[in-house]
């Protein structure tokens, strides 16, 4: 049992201003693992105000940019100590399997914050530029006060991908992580602390949806990044448009993994498998969408059915797992109403397609194919956020390009084929932020986020801390410029 009594406001453990908590349960075993306050407006008030003072009045605005590189690298150092300690509190809080939080919630956070710290030192924070009349030097200022909203799917990693950039760009910040996964952001806190991040830069609130929208309001902020689902992306958009708030959203997504008739089938489908059901399928970018050539279907599909039905489900705490149990019940029950609806509409159940009969207790769906989909079919158009791929044939090339852009999102694809060249021109012609050919990672350094419903901007790479800073350009008459 985790307790924590207390809330990280500005760099300290301060009381809550109310009695009310927070109780995380393990999906594993359905039982208490801990509990933690619930921040409550007044709570967000004061972190926001906090965080004001910091960023108007205090020095980390105003620091040299290798000075806050310096304060990244002592973060990377304290989470790096607490590696251990995070992969096993992340899989206990929102059943992941083991192996996927050491390398797709600890390591993947450590890479996002060694990019930014080493970008800090390096990036062009001012820049000298020639006018018509006289020269100008253009600024890369902190936009301020930022909110970071962050899921339950990958919450440490998604914290980092606003929290690095964040600080490398000067800004304080305000994080609320998901009411299902706060305990690993105390973890963090401690390392904030262990840093030596100055007070009043960074706070952290648990909390739920409704006190989340508040700090996405609140007027002491300039700034949000959210990641979660498309319906809450375009609630913040609304706001932020309202108060002409800058704002960053990575969304939802139904991505599609085009398979194409030269590929090594052997080879490709247990990798496709393998980004469609990661972190039990609870990931924006998971290949849920299969798409294969009428010519090999039966021999896709046959191949699917057979990777799929030798995933191992079980306790998430053993690195042998493959698939662990879903974040709640609620989750499991939106799966399992996919699953339903899927059958409902004629799609065919090849494996799975209910909950595993081995384990009485935890929130478990079995992984599960469809095939013969439609890609009008719900189970194609809608995101699941579960173990559950549909199997689509196509005629040709073109048949292909048409399924995979049939989507209200683009976050995410991949294409696999023996012919690199070949890949590639599918690659420049499929409408998403992200895309992989004949593999599927992704690139830290390199911008992330969606075309169309997927989102509004990008994290990661340069142009994940561009998002946190205002360009200002000083322009001075011929011959007034400073040496």
């Amino acid at each position: 049992m985790i307790i924590r009594d207390t809330l990280y406001i500005g760099g300290n453990h301060e009381k809550p201003s109310s009695s009310a908590f927070i109780d995380v349960c393990s999906p594993f075993t359905e039982e208490r693992i801990g509990r933690v306050p619930e921040a409550q407006e007044a709570d967000v008030d004061r972190a926001v105000a906090i965080a004001r003072e910091a960023f108007d009045a205090g020095p980390w605005p105003r620091s040299a940019p290798s000075d806050r590189a310096d304060v990244l690298d002592r973060l990377l150092a304290a989470l790096q100590k607490r590696a251990a300690d995070i992969a096993s509190t992340i899989t206990a809080e929102m059943g992941c399997p083991m192996s996927f939080s050491h390398a797709g919630q600890v390591f993947a956070t450590n890479m996002v914050l060694d990019f930014y710290a080493k970008l800090a030192r390096t990036f062009a924070f001012e820049e000298r530029r020639p006018s018509f009349i006289g020269s100008a030097l253009v600024r890369q200022e902190p936009v301020g006060v930022a909110a970071a909203i962050v899921p339950w799917n990958v919450p440490l990693f998604t914290i980092m991908l606003k929290l690095a950039p964040a600080l490398a760009a000067g800004c304080t910040i305000v994080v609320k992580p998901a009411p299902e996964t706060p305990l690993d952001a105390y973890i963090l806190a401690d390392a904030l602390d262990e840093a030596g991040v100055p007070k009043g830069v960074v706070s952290i609130l648990p909390a739920g949806r409704e006190v989340g929208e508040y700090l996405v309001t609140h007027p002491g902020v300039d700034k949000v990044g959210f990641t979660g689902s498309t319906a809450a992306g375009r609630r913040i958009a609304a706001a932020c448009g309202q108060r002409l708030r800058r704002v960053t959203l990575e969304l939802g997504g139904k991505s599609a993994a085009i398979v194409c008739d030269d590929a090594n089938f052997d080879a490709v489908i247990p990798q496709i498998v393998g980004a469609g059901t990661m972190n039990n399928g609870q990931a924006c970018v998971a290949q849920t969408r299969v798409l294969l050539p009428r010519s090999r279907y039966a021999e896709g599909v046959e191949a699917l059915a057979a990777a799929i039905g030798k995933l191992k489900v079980g306790d998430p705490s053993e690195m042998t797992t493959e698939i662990g149990p879903l974040v709640a019940d609620r989750q499991r029950e939106r799966v399992l109403g996919y699953i339903a609806k899927g059958k409902a509409e004629g799609a065919r159940c090849v494996v799975g397609g209910g909950r595993p009969k081995q384990f009485a207790r935890g929130w478990f769906v079995e992984p599960t194919l469809f095939a013969d989909v439609d890609n009008r079919m719900t189970i194609a158009q809608e995101e699941i956020f579960g173990p559950v791929l549909a199997a689509i044939p196509y005629e040709d090339e073109a048949d292909a390009l048409r399924i995979a852009n049939d989507s209200v999102y683009g976050l995410s694809g991949s294409v696999w084929t023996s012919d690199p060249a070949r890949g590639l021109e599918i690659a420049r012609q499929v409408r998403t932020g992200t895309y992989n050919v004949n593999f599927f990672m992704m690139a830290m350094t390199s911008p992330f986020g969606g075309f169309k419903s997927s989102g509004v901007g990008r994290e990661l790479g340069p142009e994940g801390l561009r998002a946190y800073l205002e360009a200002k350009t000083i322009c001075f008459a011929p011959g007034s410029e400073p040496a």
